[in-house]
Formats: C-alpha cells, sequence, structure tokens
C-alpha cells in the first residue's frame, strides 16, 4: 500500500500537479492524526477499563469491612446501653431498702463495670489505599470525602471512649479506697466459680458503699459520660457508616 501511495505521489509531482499533491499531502495527514487519536481513544479507554475493574474490587472490599464494622459498632451501642441501664439502677436503689438483696446489687455492679468498650473498625483495607495513594481510584468525591472524613470520627470516638473509661476506673477506686470487696460483687455475680476462685474472708456488705457520695458523684458522671457515648458519638457514628455503605453499593457494578 505505501508503494501505491510513493508512486501515486511521484506521478503527481512529475505532471506538475502540486495542488493535487499539497491536497493529497494535506489528506495524508489528516488521515494520520485521525490514527493517533483512535488509537489514543483506544488506549485511554483500556486504562479506563482497567482502573474500573481495580476501583470494583476495592469497593467491594470495602463494603465487606464497613458491614463488618457496622456490626461491631451494633454489638457496642448494646453493651454500653446495658452499662448505662445497670449503672441507673445503683444510682437508684435504695441502701435502706430491706428487699434490697446483696447479690442484686452485686449483679448491677458487675453488669454496669465490669465492661471497658472500645470500637475496633476494619479499616486494613483503607489504610492500605491512603498509603498507596489509590483512594484517588474511588470515582465517587462524595465518596473519598466521607472515607477521608472517617478516620477524623474514628479519634473523636476514641477520645470519648478515652473519657468513658477514665470515669468507669473512679467508681471501681471506690470500692478500694473505702475498704469494700470487689472479690464480693464477682461472687454474688458468679465469676469467681466461673474461674475456679476460691471464696473471699470478707464478712461485710457492699451495700453501704450506696450512702457513699464520692460513689454516687462518680456513678453519676459515669452515667452522663456513658449516655453522650451513645447520643452524642456512637449513634451520630452509625448514621455516617451507614452513608458510607449506601454511597459504596451504589457505587459497585
Amino acid at each position: 500500500m505505501s508503494r501505491l501511495f510513493r508512486k501515486f505521489r511521484q506521478e503527481i509531482i512529475s505532471k506538475g500537479k502540486i495542488q493535487k499533491y499539497l491536497l493529497y499531502a494535506l489528506g495524508e495527514v489528516v488521515l494520520l492524526v485521525i490514527g493517533i487519536m483512535i488509537a489514543l481513544a483506544i488506549n485511554n479507554n483500556n486504562v479506563i477499563n482497567q482502573n474500573r475493574v481495580k476501583e470494583q474490587v476495592y469497593l467491594k472490599g470495602l463494603k465487606e469491612d464497613f458491614q463488618i464494622s457496622q456490626s461491631k459498632l451494633q454489638e457496642l451501642i448494646k453493651v454500653n446501653r446495658n452499662n448505662l441501664e445497670n449503672a441507673k439502677k445503683i444510682i437508684q436503689a435504695d441502701p435502706k431498702d430491706s428487699n434490697l438483696l446483696e447479690s442484686q446489687f452485686s449483679q448491677w455492679v458487675f453488669e454496669a463495670l465490669a465492661f471497658e468498650i472500645s470500637f475496633s473498625p476494619n479499616n486494613s483495607l483503607l489504610m492500605e489505599m491512603i498509603n498507596s495513594g489509590s483512594l484517588k481510584d474511588v470515582s465517587n468525591p462524595d465518596l473519598r470525602k466521607s472515607l477521608t472524613d472517617w478516620l477524623a470520627n474514628l479519634e473523636d470516638i476514641h477520645s470519648q471512649e478515652n473519657e468513658l473509661s477514665i470515669q468507669r476506673e473512679k467508681v471501681i477506686n471506690v470500692f478500694d479506697e473505702e475498704g469494700y470487696s470487689i472479690r464480693k460483687v464477682f461472687e454474688d455475680a458468679g465469676v469467681t466459680q466461673a474461674l475456679g476462685i476460691s471464696k473471699g474472708d470478707f464478712s461485710g456488705s457492699n451495700l453501704q458503699i450506696l450512702e457513699s457520695v464520692s460513689f454516687e458523684n462518680r456513678l453519676l458522671i459515669f452515667i452522663l459520660t456513658t449516655q453522650a457515648t451513645e447520643e452524642a458519638h456512637y449513634l451520630p457514628l452509625m448514621n455516617k457508616l451507614e452513608s458510607i455503605l449506601a454511597l459504596i453499593e451504589k457505587e459497585i457494578d
């Protein structure tokens, strides 16, 4: 084919048909440009397809991670709510009530204070994407922003959980400071039996701690902090998590 074009070109020049040759040359240039543009378009389309395939892998992985994180947060909210409900039972208890059993009180104390909460979401894939610069492969700008904001939200959550842990420790410390027995709480709640630990020699009653102003003050602050953890932190975080999952689902083919 190239020989034919060269021969045609030579014939035009030899016959002095310069104008026709110029038109022919222009046609060749146009064809060349069109060919390059088609090649570039094919290459760009291949790159776009490859990026889309990569994005889909990331999106499906993120969906799985955030669904696991959602389940963890749901369970954590239940634990925190249980802590709150039992702490309220303690604060409302009357130490002069003859029907108040030591075993019941111990159960409330154990249920309110035994379980420290900490949200540990599945962020391994998200961190890998951020560290490798692959977050840019997520084409939806709203989703990219939400994923970035998610990490900032977690810092706020961990700060609140740390404050809650401090208030929890302050309540527990009253038992030691005022001579009451945590072991007695464990015994009445069935913890020592389950662990195979023998009974202690504490012969008094923990019910008198209900008359302690220090215990009441610390427990009230613990209750406020526990309630704030759910209402001002966990529930808004759950809404954000569900929003991220909705954006991910929308982008998955």
